[in-house]
């Protein structure tokens, strides 16, 4: 069985090919993609739109997620570098409920850029769970303590 789509999903598009940092890559597409639809504004998108449209993705790409990379484990091995589905929906996870701007796009990403790196308060612990659960969820809970951090700043107008 031809492994194409589990690849293409797993690496969000090829992002995770990239040869240096191809978690920031991930996370980089996310980012774009919150970028077309938030801050762009392609679609139009309401602040409720937008929120619904990322809780959307982040169900469906989190399953798909954890699907490709059960698929390429035997292949590709425990969590290798260039699966990047998880930075992804942990961007997004990162900008729910927050006003989409610029600065709050580039602060989105450098927090969760660092908790997904150093995988502080316990995050580094959901990477024991099986295949591609414990893949997506330690990039799951380095979203919500980002999302966390970034909407006390917001909410204290630091950005």
């Amino acid at each position: 069985m031809s492994k194409i789509i589990p690849k293409l999903i797993a690496t969000t598009l090829g992002a995770g090919y990239f040869p240096v940092g191809p978690g920031t890559m991930g996370a980089l597409v996310g980012a774009v993609i919150v970028w077309l639809f938030g801050i762009y504004n392609v679609f139009n998108f309401a602040f409720y739109e937008l929120n619904a449209l990322l809780i959307i993705l982040i169900i469906i790409f989190g399953l798909l997620g954890v699907w490709s990379t059960n698929q390429l484990e035997s292949e590709w091995g425990k969590d290798p570098g260039k699966i990047v589905m998880d930075e992804t929906v942990g961007i997004w996870i990162t900008c729910l409920f927050v006003p989409m701007t610029i600065s709050t796009l580039i602060a989105a990403f450098i927090l969760f850029r660092i908790f997904d790196i150093w995988k502080p308060l316990g995050i580094k612990k959901f990477e024991a769970l099986k295949g591609g659960v414990g893949v997506m969820m330690d990039d799951v809970v380095a979203g919500i303590y980002s999302n966390i951090v970034l909407q006390i700043i917001v909410f204290y107008g630091l950005i």
